[in-house]
């Protein structure tokens, strides 16, 4: 297992052509992806092993240390979700920050853990510039981790997966140079 970044209480590890069923289950749960996928629909296993997974494993090969990685929770040793740390607009300094945990892991801090981590470790090992995340400002807990992490507010505006509805997305962002000022407030 090649890890990418432990935490406390996760270990932030590549995914592996062995995790299809761990994709498939966090996918096919109308909850976890009400705000992310487009419609909120769920993956089917055909999708996850032709597309999803595919593009996952691609990432590494285009990206190195960026791309999509499985969470595993250390102490049972279970994958309760991943952590999106990948270019965002093929920008290697614009990393974008995202996050997908199973339900049993709602709440309990490990989407906050996880996203300082990854801030932490962009900034200071993978030579980061920005750090931009995004999120539906109906997905209140969604937001708030990136708060939590040390994104700060930047705009809202009309989200595109949604063209038929009224759903409106908040964009959060972290300079460099700003999380270094305030990187002694961090945990």
């Amino acid at each position: 297992m090649e890890i990418f970044l432990e935490t406390e209480r996760l270990i932030l590890r590549r995914f592996t052509e062995d995790d299809a069923d761990n994709l498939f289950e966090l996918d096919s749960d109308p909850e976890v992806v009400r705000y992310a996928n487009p419609g909120g629909k769920t993956r089917t296993y055909e999708e996850i092993t032709d597309e999803v997974l595919p593009r996952f494993l691609f990432e590494y090969e285009k990206y190195g240390h960026f791309g999509h990685w499985a969470a595993v929770e250390k102490s049972s040793g279970g994958f309760i979700g991943w952590f999106e740390f990948r270019p965002f607009a093929e920008d290697l300094e614009e990393i974008e920050l995202g996050y997908r945990l199973k339900k049993s892991a709602w709440g309990r801090g490990y989407a906050t853990e996880g996203s300082r981590a990854l801030v932490r470790k962009g900034f200071a090992e993978l030579g980061v510039r920005r750090i931009v995340a995004i999120a539906l400002v109906v997905n209140t807990a969604s937001v708030r981790v990136m708060q939590k992490a040390g994104l700060k507010f930047e705009k809202r505006g009309m989200y595109p997966m949604y063209p038929d509805r009224d759903m409106e997305e908040v964009w959060y962002g972290l300079e460099k140079d700003d999380f270094l000022c305030a990187s002694t407030h961090l945990p």
